[in-house]
């Protein structure tokens, strides 16, 4: 499959700057994909509408919470401002960040942040991204509360931006996090999730519908586009995953009882379909990486823990977008069309947008 098969076109108006208030005000479009038919709903309809979440279903959230990894500083040597996002610490006081700056870095250079700390830039790792030292003995999440804020995806801040707005404001700390976010590690948000209220999810549970959890830290590569011109030929990004065994058992479990179980948002099928084929006969904790890219194609196995999916409308050429093309009765001519009728809709796209659920 080529990657430019993953190209649509959108409306810059479509793209939403802001959540939806309350959450769960946001609208859903529920889709049956084996005969195609569209309904118009909010995701706050869910426990109510016929079919749509039965007793024995399973639920699967990540628990994963976005770090305020979005930082400013200045070249020490020029003045130069510099727009940094924290990734990971592979040991105390190891950073390795991506930095974007006017000119050319340099191993050896310093960035003083803003408003308190230094940087000495180490190696450079490729694609924006260098190894750097933080100058003093802090620790790194309550560093990065002090100088860093919520990491919005490029399209959000350059959109408010042109609107004459704060790219970051205050409310995005809590709305750019789900209601159960509880693991820090994601730089970026699972975004299908930020439409539960605590109300919302109290209320499926009072249906009989199961609830399990995991941990994918979504790294920057969630927003790189596929620029391969054959899909096969993208290389997918490292993202470190915890399912403990207790989610197992239960996908066990529904699997028994003939329920299905229904992952809310890409990150989730990642986990679940990067885990081992024994898991069900052995439940166990998987803590590992994954770099698993779930793509259409004649090759691609089928999904084992999608029966359904909610998720939001992603990016063209993502390969948020090829996933959900996979699944069973989709492929991506449904997908763009289903697509186009939510454009013609007004439904409001990419991570603070509305939602979609496949049935």
């Amino acid at each position: 499959m080529r990657s430019d098969d993953l190209d649509y076109e959108l409306p810059e108006d479509r793209i939403a700057t802001d959540p939806a208030e309350p959450r769960d005000a946001a609208r859903l479009m529920i889709v049956w994909r084996r005969s195609g038919r569209v309904e118009h709903h909010t995701v706050a309809d869910i426990p109510r509408l016929d079919g749509v979440i039965n007793a024995d279903d399973l639920l699967i959230l990540n628990r994963t919470s976005v770090l305020p990894a979005l930082f400013f500083g200045v070249r020490a040597a020029t003045g130069g401002a510099v727009q940094g996002i924290y990734l990971r610490s592979p040991e105390a006081g190891c950073w390795h960040v991506m930095l974007e700056t006017r000119g050319r870095l340099n191993p050896g250079e310093t960035v003083r942040l803003e408003p308190e700390g230094e940087l000495d830039l180490i190696r450079d790792l490729g694609g924006g991204q260098w190894q750097a030292r933080l100058q003093g003995s802090h620790e790194t999440l309550e560093f990065l509360r002090r100088i860093g804020s919520p990491p919005l995806p490029p399209y959000i801040r350059r959109r408010r931006r042109r609107m004459g707005r704060a790219e970051v404001i205050g409310a995005d700390a809590d709305r750019y996090n789900t209601v159960f976010a509880c693991e820090p590690g994601s730089v970026a948000a699972p975004t299908a999730a930020l439409h539960f209220t605590q109300r919302l999810l109290d209320e499926i549970e009072a249906k009989g519908v199961g609830r399990a959890t995991l941990t994918l830290h979504i790294g920057p590569g969630t927003f790189a586009p596929i620029r391969a011109e054959e899909l096969q030929d993208h290389t997918m990004h490292e993202e470190w995953m915890t399912v403990p065994a207790r989610t197992a058992r239960a996908l066990a479990r529904t699997r028994r009882d003939g329920g299905r179980i229904i992952p809310v948002g890409t990150t989730c099928v990642r986990a679940l379909e990067s885990l081992p084929d024994s898991i069900l006969r052995k439940p166990q904790d998987v803590c590992r990486t994954t770099d698993l890219f779930i793509r259409p194609g004649p090759d691609a196995p089928p999904l084992r823990f999608a029966d359904a999916l909610m998720t939001n409308f992603h990016l063209p050429r993502s390969t948020l977008l090829a996933l959900v093309a996979t699944l069973p009765d989709v492929g991506i001519d449904k997908l763009k069309r289903w697509y186009r009728i939510a454009i013609d809709e007004g439904y409001r796209f990419y991570s603070y947008g509305d939602a979609m659920l496949l049935l």
